[in-house]
């Protein structure tokens, strides 16, 4: 695997994204499987505009994309963003991530929505 050239501006940019408990843990949870925004509102209980705002934050990144279906928003890793290699990795040395997303999207309820 080829390791990703950034410079030191781009590095804080990521890690201040990244430096942020809820957007880290969206990041984990898609990092497993593609996620409505009512999912995040469900796992986090947060307003949809507040939800909005994270994502519009990994958004300028180039982190996400999403796709629309109906009403419905769904949201996945963008694997053409320069970072996307990074992300399994940066996951992987946070302690007990697995526990936290697999107990995050296990709380969502997608019954009720999309």
């Amino acid at each position: 695997m080829e390791k990703i050239k950034m410079d030191i501006g781009q590095a804080a940019d990521l890690f201040k994204i990244m430096g942020d408990r809820t957007r880290l843990s969206m990041i984990a949870m898609m990092n497993e499987r593609e996620c409505c925004v009512c999912d995040f509102t469900d796992c986090f209980q947060m307003s949809q505009p507040a939800v909005s705002q994270h994502l519009k934050k990994l958004r300028t990144l180039g982190l996400i994309t999403e796709r629309k279906e109906g009403y419905w928003t769904h949201l996945s890793l963008n694997k053409e963003s320069p970072f996307y290699d990074m992300i399994p990795e940066l996951i992987a040395v946070v302690p007990d991530a697995d526990a936290h997303v697999a107990f995050l999207i296990a709380s969502c309820s997608r019954e009720d929505c999309c």
